[in-house]
């Protein structure tokens, strides 16, 4: 179909039980979210004591690279509050759902071919009751 996909590979065999349940929370919360400012989850396999996690790929890399490698440079006004405005209905998404994801900064968004960003990296994120 042409699409890239990234695999994040986790090593649970040496993982603490408390490691691996947080492993396994990432994969219970990406399979529910289906959201375009969400980094979108495919699917999860276990193989030779590692976990493997199949996600579509950010080809622009994070935003934290993106202002390391623009230093110097600033970005447009309409810029930051488009992807301040994309983020926040990622956020709103992911709270409507009673998950926070406990861990956001600039190298858990993720730039995509467009203007788009999309939010990622669920592994301590927690469902509320």
């Amino acid at each position: 179909d042409g699409r890239q996909y990234i695999i994040k590979e986790i090593n649970i065999s040496k993982m603490s039980s408390k490691e691996r349940e947080e492993s396994r929370r990432e994969i219970a919360v990406l399979a529910n979210m289906k959201h375009p400012n969400i980094v979108q989850y495919r699917k999860s396999f276990k193989e030779n004591g590692s976990l493997y996690i199949v996600m579509d790929y950010c080809e622009r890399g994070d935003l934290f690279k993106r202002i390391n490698a623009d230093k110097g440079i600033l970005f447009q006004e309409d810029q930051i509050l488009d992807w301040f405005v994309q983020i926040c209905l990622a956020l709103k998404h992911v709270h409507d759902r009673k998950i926070l994801h406990r861990d956001i900064k600039s190298q858990n968004i993720f730039l995509i071919k467009d203007v788009t960003v999309q939010l990622g990296d669920f592994r301590i994120a927690r469902v509320l009751n």
